[in-house]
């Protein structure tokens, strides 16, 4: 079951990077080994998302523009791209929640029209990384918290489909991490859900009935930040 939910979280992080790069204009490719992107992916996001272990570093890295500023998300934490140039910038775990767990929280607003996205992202910090394109695609769901004066003080990104949705860019601007995690929980609370986490931020998660399923790393190419 972590097995399957470890391949899942991975397959689900890849569309949805896969989402944000065709966003930005930038078309991937997905087979059974990896997803990747042959040009520069926008900041905070890999090149290529291994899908399965064992995975040839060479033949990963010829997929991509290899060069200073790369980076990859090794899914399952089992490549040494360090002869390539690489380093690992952190490492983290996928996570899990089964459908099945409750879900004691306040759902998070739908954010549907532009301006929105704007102001989210904006409360995000993501800034312009977030195009509106996301807003049409049906397996995207950005979401916001707001207090009493209608002010986004926490979000996060849903995406996915079918029972199964990936939690990403998660975010709060109040001192209860924890909130914002029951929030997305109770936003789809019959839903299986994944996403990863460093081990700093995985508390409130756990608090949140997600499980830890295996390790991941990312790898950069030292010349900017990636994940």
């Amino acid at each position: 079951m972590l097995k399957d939910a470890r391949a899942a979280a991975a397959r689900n992080n890849a569309e949805w990077c896969d989402i944000v790069c065709g966003s930005h204009g930038l078309a991937g490719r997905t087979d059974d080994e990896a997803w990747s992107v042959p040009r520069r992916s926008p900041p905070w996001y890999p090149d290529a998302v291994t899908l399965r272990p064992g995975v040839d570093a060479e033949a990963l890295l010829a997929r991509i523009d290899a060069g200073p500023g790369a980076s990859v998300k090794d899914s399952f934490a089992d490549l040494d791209l360090s002869g390539h140039g690489f380093r690992v910038l952190f490492d983290a775990q996928w996570i899990h929640r089964p459908p099945s767990a409750p879900a004691a929280g306040t759902p998070l607003a739908p954010v549907s029209t532009p301006d929105e996205l704007a102001a989210w992202a904006a409360a995000h910090g993501g800034g312009e990384l977030f195009r509106p394109a996301l807003l049409t695609d049906p397996r995207v769901r950005v979401l916001a918290r707001h207090d009493d004066s209608g002010v986004i003080t926490g979000g996060a990104v849903l995406s996915g489909g079918d029972g199964g949705y990936g939690v990403s860019n998660l975010f709060t601007r109040s001192d209860d991490p924890e909130a914002i995690w029951w929030a997305v929980c109770a936003t789809l609370p019959t839903a299986s859900l994944v996403g990863y986490e460093e081990a700093p931020d995985l508390p409130p998660a756990r608090q949140a009935g997600f499980h830890p399923t295996g390790p991941l790393q990312i790898w950069l190419h030292p010349g900017r930040g990636g994940g």
